[in-house]
């Protein structure tokens, strides 16, 4: 049995768990990683720009998922957890202030700092943990990341493939997640060494979300602060705050908080749903991005036409309900009609909006998510949209039923 230093950093699986303090300094590093990835999205709304915009969203999204799964399972508190926190963030940071020129004359420096996050995480882990079961299956996820870490660094310095070679680092570390990381020799990881605290997984997803929104209501307060407060822009801002409510409302409500339960209640293959469920945050996160960037150029000059402004704003909230019909399918076995018809309504109506001001296009949208809000929070309605077999909102008077997802 193992004992010493793993055993002081390993958190015990039975133990109630919440994030903690550190983790969510740590997450102050995708604050300002959003905000540079908005503003890139920003300068250049091309189907070029925005690629580039993804893949460096994956990048750090990346960071933050594989580092959040990796504290899931240690003491916080303990010094050497702290150091990896910190030795992650501070690479998190470098990446978010070279974004804007990441596919440029700084390429060097987010494809370094992302390298060096991913070897450094298991330059701390695995001699720590000698002795100990998950050492492998640190060794194993960091022998991965030196592979692709070479695509990476040879991306950073040949411009012609960079774009081509990081997206193949990215889809080869995402696809390996999936497989559980084998490796000639070691092996593949476990179920069981995989296995998450599913409660607190998914708290740090509501966390990291609300994260996103919040610079979403940052963006839009600076843009509308700077734009002469005229009645144009006062409604655009009303249209972004009426955004966010609206998109806070449909992750949170129901799913959001039966995630956890939902992976607590699988047991070690638990892990397969967190995993599905932290790319379909990926996605929900990228929607919030492209929306918050709309909303800023509608509030910037509500009466423009802009096809980029149309494009990502009509894409971002397609995105989000996406994303999160397939999350309820995944937790819930379930598919909420009434957002599901919610992503060809937006897109439909939307683009009917091409040639009108950015207002009317925002006010559109909006107006399509608040209907879906207001369709989930109407029991008649959501039994009229619910598919066979789906079940309705809970009823104090009928024990065991369980809600929607």
């Amino acid at each position: 049995m193992a004992s010493g230093l793993p055993v002081r950093l390993l958190q015990r699986r039975e133990h109630p768990r919440r994030a903690s303090f550190l983790e969510l300094f740590f997450d102050l590093a995708f604050i300002f990683a959003l905000t540079r990835l908005s503003r890139a999205l920003l300068d250049d709304a091309s189907l070029n720009g925005g690629f580039q915009v993804l893949l460096m969203l994956a990048a750090l999204w990346w960071v933050w998922f594989v580092t959040a799964w990796s504290a899931d399972w240690f003491d916080p508190r303990a010094p050497l957890i702290v150091v990896l926190l910190l030795w992650v963030m501070f690479g998190g940071l470098l990446m978010a202030a070279a974004v804007p020129t990441a596919f440029d004359e700084h390429a060097e420096v987010f494809a370094i700092a992302y390298v060096a996050i991913h070897l450094g995480r298991g330059a701390i882990l695995i001699p720590a943990l000698r002795g100990h079961p998950l050492q492998v299956r640190s060794l194993r996820v960091a022998v991965w990341f030196a592979i692709s870490g070479v695509l990476w660094v040879v991306g950073a310095f040949v411009a012609p493939a960079r774009e081509v070679l990081w997206a193949l680092a990215l889809l080869l570390e995402y696809l390996l997640a999936q497989l559980r990381w084998p490796f000639p020799r070691l092996g593949r990881s476990s179920w069981p060494e995989l296995q998450v605290n599913g409660e607190h997984l998914s708290e740090r997803y509501q966390q990291i979300f609300i994260i996103a929104l919040g610079e979403l209501i940052l963006i839009s307060g600076v843009a509308y602060s700077g734009s002469g407060l005229d009645r144009g822009s006062t409604m655009a801002f009303a249209l972004s705050f009426a955004t966010a409510v609206a998109l806070a409302r449909l992750y949170l409500v129901p799913a959001g908080s039966r995630l956890g339960a939902s992976i607590v209640a699988e047991g070690p293959p638990g892990s397969r749903l967190a995993l599905r469920a932290g790319y379909l945050h990926l996605v929900m996160i990228a929607g919030v991005l492209c929306t918050s960037v709309a909303l800023e150029m509608t509030i910037e000059d509500p009466g423009d036409h802009h096809v980029g402004q149309l494009a990502v704003g009509v894409i971002g909230p397609a995105l989000f309900l996406t994303a999160r019909v397939l999350l309820a399918a995944v937790v819930g076995g379930s598919l909420p009609w009434a957002r599901l018809i919610g992503v060809p309504a937006i897109v439909v109506l939307g683009v009917a909006t091409l040639r009108l001001p950015q207002l009317a296009n925002s006010a559109v949208v909006v107006g399509v998510l608040l209907l879906v809000v207001l369709v989930d929070g109407m029991p008649g309605l959501r039994r009229f949209f619910r598919r066979s077999g789906e079940n309705d909102p809970p009823d104090p008077r009928r024990p065991g039923q369980q809600p929607d997802a």
